[in-house]
């Protein structure tokens, strides 16, 4: 089955982080520094949040609680359902973070989130590596800060497992000689990550941006530009790397995507050029978290 997607609104600035609610998708409008609610039954937009600082990968989690990844604040926050805004981490070590880019909780309330720098900017960066972290809470309400990674030098969207075995990342360093794959990482017993397996290189053309999980626990990921390669497109990936789908979609280098609709069955992806597309699916949406 081909899946067709249609323009739902926009064109906005560089659009990513969907998240759906239970009854509409929320999503970052990245350099407007503002997150936007699309209304599928009306086909309405309205700004929900502002003063975003360049916030792009957000998380739901069930209690209402929405994290956010501020690109341009260098933190991770989050906001109660009453709207107050905490920040989580803006530090390691000591040191100012890069630009927190993605985000998932797991089922014990940790946020895993992922700290690239991308574009040109460079001279102000403190840490010396690009990395995944991990923030535990503490029974003082606070947050406990971990590097996970220490091979990464481009890490992008992530996601975990069902089982959360494993973590799920993209290493997506753009530049001839640089690595764009698919990764899987073992989440070991002693709570560190064993060494990662590729499960699809994307050498040379533009690797996986953001991603989620279907309900049979495939990876379903946006990659592809329209310089080279394929194209821009949705892949289906199963847990070992083989690929079960591509869906083209309309507009270039597709950002993220997650299920929407009550059955879950809809795929909202979101665009570099500001787009959010809306396309119906065969599969279903994995609701676990």
């Amino acid at each position: 089955m081909e899946w067709t997607f249609a323009r739902v609104a926009g064109p906005f600035s560089l659009t990513e982080g969907p998240v759906w609610d239970g009854t509409g998708l929320l999503f970052s409008d990245i350099y407007n520094n503002r997150i936007l609610r699309y209304d599928p039954a009306t086909g309405e937009c309205r700004v929900v949040k502002t003063d975003t600082r360049e916030t792009n990968g957000l998380f739901l989690d069930r209690n209402g609680y929405l994290y956010a990844c501020e690109g341009g604040g260098r933190r991770v926050t989050r906001y109660s359902p009453d709207g107050a805004l905490a920040v989580l981490a803006d530090r390691f070590e000591g040191k100012r973070l890069n630009s927190p880019n993605d985000i998932c909780v797991d089922s014990r309330g940790r946020v895993w989130f992922s700290d690239p720098r991308y574009g040109d900017k460079t001279d102000d960066l403190e840490l010396d590596h690009e990395s995944v972290f991990r923030l535990d809470p503490t029974p003082e309400n606070g947050w406990t800060i971990r590097r996970m990674t220490f091979d990464t030098t481009k890490p992008n969207g992530l996601i975990l497992s069902p089982d959360e075995k494993t973590l799920y990342v993209a290493q997506s360093h753009y530049g001839e000689g640089n690595k764009r794959e698919l990764r899987a990482y073992p989440i070991r017993d002693d709570d560190t990550l064993g060494p990662y397996e590729v499960l699809h290189n994307f050498y040379p053309h533009r690797g996986i941006d953001g991603m989620t999980l279907d309900a049979e626990g495939n990876i379903v990921a946006t990659a592809g530009w329209r310089q080279s390669g394929p194209g821009p497109m949705i892949y289906v990936f199963a847990p070992n790397g083989r690929v079960l789908e591509t869906h083209p979609v309309p507009e270039d280098r597709p950002t993220n995507c997650t299920f929407g609709d009550p059955d879950l069955q809809t795929l909202y992806v979101t665009t570099i050029g500001g787009w959010l597309l809306r396309g119906r699916t065969h599969r279903r949406g994995w609701g676990g978290r």
